[in-house]
């Protein structure tokens, strides 16, 4: 079948595109199969448009992911826009027809969007993706597009970026032979996608409500919940699970008993609440609670029965309501995109709990949750267990977009298998495996050793998204640095560990200055910046540093010093690179900042506020490397040589006894106990005027915050003669001291016409300035 070149819809040939659609989706549903269709071109918006308005399925309407500034609203069928930062509110819906616009330069191609809307499509939907002509031409390569916006950094402007990610996909496009490629101008594609799979559903499925045999084992364990005895549910999408939560919630509400449920939105729970609507028509849906009214329970209870779905921090105030009652079962859904603090708090309080999680998640990675998670819950439940769903409910098993997309995205990239050896004599067998420095041109186009890597990442950190694989390829100044063990026999590669890290800081003197007090923020350079406008050491912005963006090492690798000879290797590249600094930054859990401890490295910055991914408080470490010229790195805490590392690490010991009878007084003893230095315990005494001088500088000038300089201004204040500040003012910065949102200070403030955040904010930094005018 045939068009006229396709520059416009009024040169498509409407009624053989008309057909085309309706033969491809009679296809796809026989099939019970989902496609992708490849429109290159320097415009392809009217070809897309025009199938739009042609494309049999019309419920719902398609979806248009993009910037949507070239479609018209002339047709006659209407079309959903939503901009690729939105694709997850998708995320528990189904569509029939996708758009996916990465044709325009202002968006590009979004890799977590698209994992998330392709999920999505059911069984004879369609995606077609537009991407610009040269993703179809070996020459010119595909060049950044605005998604590479966020690899931008100082001082590189989006243009100057690499596209090895683009390039790899329209490689991946163009292997693909289920991919339907329509070239501008071109011709349309054969609807054929091959023979698919036929196989009819088991009739053999004990469970009427379930669609699978995966899906009515997931129902019975969520059903048969036992006190500490949790259920760890994992699914690649398309699955049933949230169907799973849904059946089994519904029986839970028709017993007469409560159900709580929570995920990290509410769309995400969207089909659980649809299930309960289609299994108990008499119930009702209010909001984010759904109710069984008394006298409908299967044992016609008096009070009746709900689900309320929670958001995941306001489970704990929830519970603490409850007082003495029987708390109900949680579900935890999407479970890996919740930060691990909360997991283990629900574990630890709620008897009967079921966690679960897709495996190729776009907000947290369900692989390398259970990896983590799999610790704790072995530690605190023994008894716990494991169900993974694999056959598919929304379309048919060798669905060719699932395959697709699992390609172009790598999500079951997996670390390698190990050979037998390994185990029997793992010091032996490491002392044949050496380092390597991975080039990022040569590993774009290696798409073995590529899945291994981003395998081994995806399992260390169960955030991990789509998204990664792009900043893998494309961020600049970015190192990556390898475990390989070669088969002799074979001549393959097996990788074992990684390391990236990325350079950072180099900012020159004027530009510095800014960030320091809080100016100015070029993207980027998160450690460097940090330390700056956060610390107070405009140096660290000036400084040259190497930050750790990941580590990982293969699981059965775990505790036989593989990290520490991956951080060792990074060292020696940094110094040949001019580089005597590196540093880190996570979410800080007392494990994690040992094991960095350990190689040297000492905190130097701790955030006052929980991470919305981690949740946890992020902590930034720093080590010196190379102060004695003999390559070798400083032993642990010793950074005399390195005037700037030894001053952020003695000001944070100073901080931190303040921070943690305030900001940070819910931080875990152990952790707390960690992150002091021995011998470098806070002494106030040492902190000399013109010290105290130069910390209120910094922050009358906008830098920092008023909990980050509380010693240096407590110190100032009891040092200060009383006609240095007046008594209203020195009052005013003694209750602030205790807090700028405290009542007490807030009340102050209003009583002084000082009203709003920013007000008091400005109060405080005037007022600190006026004290050190005074010393000066």
């Amino acid at each position: 079948m045939t068009t006229p070149p396709s520059d416009s819809p009024s040169r498509i040939d409407l009624p053989a595109l008309e057909a085309w659609c309706r033969t491809l989706h009679q296809h796809l549903l026989a099939r019970r199969q989902r496609a992708c269709l490849w429109i290159s071109g320097d415009d392809p918006s009217g070809a897309a448009q025009a199938i739009c308005e042609r494309w049999p399925a019309r419920e719902p309407a398609p979806l248009w992911l993009g910037t949507g500034e070239a479609l018209s609203t002339a047709g006659a069928m209407p079309v959903r826009t939503l901009a690729m930062a939105k694709a997850a509110t998708q995320l528990g819906g189904e569509q029939s027809l996708v758009i996916f616009d990465a044709a325009q330069p202002a968006a590009g191609f979004d890799p977590d969007a698209f994992g998330a809307v392709a999920g999505t499509l059911k069984a004879g939907g369609l995606l077609v993706l537009m991407t610009p002509a040269a993703w179809a031409a070996a020459d010119p390569a595909p060049v950044p597009d605005g998604d590479h916006a966020r690899l931008a950094h100082w001082p590189f402007a989006r243009e100057q970026l690499t596209a090895r990610y683009l390039a790899r996909l329209a490689r991946r496009l163009s292997a693909h032979a289920s991919v339907l490629h329509w070239p501008q101008g071109g011709h349309l594609p054969a609807p054929s996608l091959g023979s698919g799979n036929h196989a009819a559903r088991s009739d053999a499925i004990a469970d009427s409500d379930c669609l699978t045999q995966d899906q009515a084992a997931s129902v019975a364990a969520l059903e048969a919940l036992a006190p500490a005895r949790p259920v760890v549910i994992s699914a690649d999408r398309g699955r049933g699970k949230s169907g799973a939560l849904g059946i089994a919630a519904a029986r839970c509400l028709a017993a007469g008993e409560d159900v709580w449920l929570t995920a990290p939105r509410p769309a995400a729970v969207s089909a659980i609440f649809e299930r309960l609507a289609a299994l108990l028509p008499r119930g009702l849906r209010e909001g984010n609670v759904f109710r069984l009214p008394a006298g409908q329970a299967d044992d016609d209870t008096a009070s009746g029965s709900e689900l309320r779905f929670l958001a995941p921090d306001a489970i704990e105030a929830a519970r603490l309501a409850c007082r003495d009652e029987v708390l109900p079962r949680l579900f935890v859904d999407e479970a890996a995109a919740i930060p691990t603090p909360l997991l283990k708090g629900y574990l630890a309080h709620f008897p009967r709990i079921a966690f679960a999680t897709t495996v190729h998640g776009y907000e947290g990675t369900g692989r390398g949750f259970q990896l983590r998670f799999r610790h704790h819950l072995e530690r605190q439940c023994p008894g716990w267990q494991a169900l993974e769903m694999t056959t598919p409910v929304r379309w048919a098993p060798g669905d060719p977009l699932e395959a697709l997309t699992d390609d172009l995205l790598l999500l079951s990239a997996q670390p390698p298998e190990l050979s037998e050896p390994c185990a029997k004599n793992a010091r032996q067998w490491l002392e044949g495996c050496d380092i390597v420095v991975l080039e990022c041109d040569a590993l774009a186009r290696d798409e073995a050793a590529l899945r291994q890597l981003f395998g081994l990442l995806v399992q260390a950190h169960y955030r991990t998204t789509p998204a990664d694989l792009r900043q893998l390829l494309d961020t600049p100044g970015l190192t990556l640095t390898a475990i390989r063990q070669r088969d002799v026999t074979t001549g393959r590669d097996a990788w074992l560990g990684v390391v990236a890290a990325v350079e950072e800081g180099g900012f020159p003197t004027p530009l510095a200055y800014d960030i320091w007090c809080g100016k100015r923020r070029p993207r980027g350079h998160l450690l460097a910046q940090s330390l700056a406008a956060h610390a107070g050491h405009q140096g660290a912005a000036e400084a040259r540093w190497w930050r750790v963006l990941r580590i990982a090492v293969h699981p059965a690798l775990w505790r036989r010093g593989q990290g520490a000879r991956l951080l060792k290797a990074l060292e020696q590249q940094a110094l040949a690179a001019g580089v005597t600094r590196l540093g880190t930054s996570f979410g800080a859990e007392a494990d994690l900042v040992a094991f960095w401890l350990a190689q040297g490295f000492v905190p130097l910055r701790m955030g006052l506020k929980r991470d919305a991914a981690s949740g946890e408080h992020a902590v930034m470490m720093g080590k010196a490397i190379g102060e004695s010229g003999s390559g070798e790195s400083a032993p642990r805490g010793q950074l005399a040589q390195d005037a700037l590392l030894g001053a952020l690490q003695q000001d944070f010991q100073r901080l931190l006894p303040s921070l943690l009878a305030h900001e940070l007084h819910g931080l875990p003893p152990v952790l707390a106990d960690r992150l002091r230095q021995r011998g470098s315990e806070n002494d106030l005494a040492t902190l000399t005027p013109a010290a105290c001088a130069q910390r209120l500088d910094w922050y009358r000038r906008g830098g920092g915050g008023l909990a980050l300089v509380r010693p240096w201004l407590e110190t100032a204040l009891e040092a200060s003669e009383p006609s240095r500040l007046d008594e209203a003012s020195r009052h005013g910065l003694v209750l602030a001291l205790g807090g700028q949102d405290a009542h007490a200070f807030i009340s102050w403030a209003e009583g002084q016409g000082i009203v709003g955040r920013k007000a008091r904010d400005r109060w405080c930094r005037a007022a600190a300035g006026r004290l050190i005018e005074q010393s000066e």
